[in-house]
């Protein structure tokens, strides 16, 4: 009897270890994780950064092979540091537990407590970012072999040449190299490699694999000035936009950008945009010149938000993220290097007028309950001074948007004929206005007659909420806030920037 019950014992706990110690397998280096054996990963690994995706997700399919060459790269180095993957629609538990609101998120565990990845999306930017919250802010060369390694393992290496590692200079440049994530720094005292390289005592050179191959740092060494060095310089005199360098061109410190809409297949990057390297290099730390192919079908929704179609290209925009994302458009489609410094020079001269999108006005735009707005007659149907006008600026791709159709149909027959209230609607993808900005769909904005004070409707959609703020003239007291967690790339209803 005693040995029947040992012999249960010892396969119940067989079974128990095979549920909670289940075996990682590896797929292209990353570590597939559940979560019968996350916990396990991220305690028995020091360091393990993972990535939560879903498997329909374009962002994830763009950011795979870069994930898998990172692990490789790590791999090669015997570094620590391992790279993990969750299906999180397979694994809605562990999603739920770590707050994924959007695909792909990366968190970054260290000894198992989690931190948000902030780096980009390339194999070389995902190994620095961890290599830089693993080490120092800085490596420490001081042989040859030393350097030559370190250049040949990072293809972007910012190195710092000093002959006091206590100087002023050297220590605001272990600062910047503490506070960018997303690049490799080196620093060195010795003679020997500040002759080998050219490099003068207090000099700071960035190498990378294009363009003039290797960059000096001119002037006095400060955090500010040597960040956006390090930054724009690192960049691509013209980057090509995708789903890798999104994240460097959004959040690099250069922030108006000449756009090339071109087609890669028709050979308008050769005859258009190469010509005009001279340009961009004299305007680099103004304005940073990116190309957009039309060919992939991805950036549909860049063309949508300023208004293009396809069959326009090729052809230029310059936008300015610091002011709302304010659009410019040149007077002609002249391409030629002449046509395009005169816009870049009037756009920075402030000579230029912001580009608005509108539609043509429909002629039934009043004939249904809803009002149909556009830029023309936005201004004269919301800022009526009699009327009560209630605003949904929406997206015709977005869930929300569509979600309240039926809701905002009910309330436009309720109001239909009342004298005062307006129930309209503007389509803000094709719609914009130089008073309003939006940001996220669909917004609802209340414009009070006589003052024509802009009230933001945050209140619960529903028809009966929509009813009693409509009938309280926008007074009602609004509750928190309700943000939306939705699980899209991006989260649907809001504009993001990697996706303009």
């Amino acid at each position: 009897m005693k040995l029947f019950l040992c012999a249960l014992f010892v396969i119940a706990a067989a079974a128990t270890q095979i549920v909670f110690a289940e075996e990682i397998k590896l797929e292209d280096g990353v570590l597939v994780l559940t979560k019968n054996n996350f916990n396990s990963a991220i305690t028995d690994n020091e360091f393990v950064l993972v990535e939560f995706y879903a498997p329909w997700c374009g962002h994830c399919k763009a950011l795979a092979p870069e994930y898998a060459k990172a692990a490789q790269k790590l791999a090669e180095t015997e570094s620590p540091i391992k790279l993990g993957k969750v299906d999180a629609t397979e694994e809605g538990e562990l999603a739920e537990e770590y707050q994924v609101r959007g695909y792909p998120t990366l968190k970054f565990f260290r000894n198992g407590v989690a931190v948000d990845y902030a780096g980009g999306r390339q194999a070389d930017d995902i190994v620095a970012w961890v290599n830089k919250k693993t080490g120092p802010p800085a490596l420490e060369l001081s042989t040859v072999e030393e350097i030559e390694k370190f250049l040949k393992d990072n293809e972007i290496a910012v190195v710092g040449f000093f002959a006091d590692r206590e100087s002023e200079e050297a220590k605001a440049f272990l600062a910047v190299a503490n506070g960018l994530d997303s690049f490799v720094f080196g620093i060195t005292t010795n003679a020997e490699l500040i002759a080998k390289y050219e490099a003068k005592e207090n000099q700071v050179v960035l190498f990378k694999p294009y363009d003039d191959k290797k960059t000096i740092y001119q002037g006095a060494i400060n955090q500010e000035d040597l960040k956006k060095f390090v930054q724009v310089y690192s960049l691509p005199l013209i980057v090509d936009f995708n789903h890798q360098s999104a994240s460097k061109i959004f959040g690099g410190s250069v922030k108006s950008h000449m756009l090339f809409f071109v087609s890669k297949e028709k050979g308008h990057v050769e005859k258009y945009v190469e010509p005009l390297k001279d340009i961009a290099a004299n305007y680099r730390d103004e304005i940073l010149f990116v190309t957009i192919s039309a060919d992939e079908e991805d950036h549909a929704r860049i063309f949508e938000f300023f208004g293009m179609s396809k069959d326009e290209i090729p052809s230029i925009r310059l936008i300015k993220l610091e002011e709302d994302m304010a659009k410019y458009k040149p007077p002609t489609n002249d391409l030629s290097p002449e046509a395009v410094k005169s816009f870049v020079e009037d756009f920075i001269a402030g000579k230029l007028k912001q580009h608005l999108l509108s539609q043509e006005l429909p002629e039934d735009w009043d004939k249904n309950p809803v009002k149909v707005l556009v830029a023309t007659n936005f201004d004269e149907v919301a800022l009526n001074p009699e009327k009560d006008v209630l605003v949904e600026f929406y997206a015709p791709w977005c869930g929300h948007c569509k979600q309240l159709v039926p809701i905002y149909d009910q309330l436009g027959e309720k109001y239909k004929d009342h004298p005062t209230i307006v129930i309209a609607k503007m389509d803000s993808t094709i719609n914009e206005l130089e008073h309003t900005k939006i940001s996220s769909f669909p917004t609802l904005k209340f414009y009070r007659k006589g003052d024509n004070q802009v009230i933001e409707y945050n209140l619960d959609r529903t028809f009966e909420d929509f009813v009693k703020f409509l009938d309280a003239g926008g007074e009602m007291a609004a509750p928190e806030e309700v943000t939306e967690e939705v699980l899209d790339e991006p989260s649907e209803g809001k504009i993001e920037k990697d996706e303009l």
